[in-house]
């Protein structure tokens, strides 16, 4: 009987666990994400939401940091102003980087699914990330077209390629020391 109550309550601990890691990796995309900075050339603007969902994958796994950033998804659709520029309300969606808005949730899917595939291997977590990033850049790139009226070239210029170096060293940096918060938290 004992033995039973213990893995009941080693359950109840991890399951707490997780949903207060959940419900803070979600708060933590709230503060960081409204954080922007503008680009004169773009409607796009710098902003920490794909490190912080990169992150996240290390400290949740793939199916609880998608969760949690559908969570902070939805906050910003109830117009709470977590969303790039302390903005939020459906009128991001229908702007210029509602694209990228759902094109996040396939950086956590992919990055997550390859770096749980393949043991946390840095190689494949970094593999997962940068093709979470190009499924990211072509909803991004094709909403941004849509709703600018630009050819894709003109979509890449304005939406991707300026972008590139940093998301790069965001990756790098996740994969860096997202290992090491993992073993910390944990």
């Amino acid at each position: 009987m004992s033995s039973t109550n213990n893995q009941a309550s080693s359950a109840s601990r991890l399951s707490t666990q997780s949903l207060v890691l959940t419900a803070l990796m979600t708060a933590v995309t709230c503060i960081l994400a409204p954080m922007s900075i503008p680009i004169p050339f773009s409607p796009v603007p710098l902003t920490l939401t794909n490190f912080v969902l990169e992150i996240s994958i290390f400290l949740l796994g793939w199916k609880k940091a998608t969760a949690s950033f559908i969570i902070y998804l939805l906050l910003g659709l109830c117009g709470l102003p977590v969303f790039s520029g302390f903005s939020g309300g459906v009128g991001k969606f229908a702007g210029p980087t509602g694209g990228y808005l759902i094109g996040f949730i396939f950086l956590t899917v992919i990055g997550g699914l390859f770096a749980e595939h393949f043991h946390w291997k840095r190689s494949a977590c970094t593999v997962g990330m940068v093709l979470g990033m190009a499924v990211t850049y072509a909803f991004g790139t094709a909403w941004l077209c849509l709703q600018l009226n630009l050819s894709f070239t003109a979509g890449l210029f304005t939406g991707v390629i300026p972008y590139l170096p940093g998301d790069a060293v965001k990756i790098a940096l996740a994969v860096a020391f997202g290992p090491v918060l993992k073993k910390r938290v944990r």
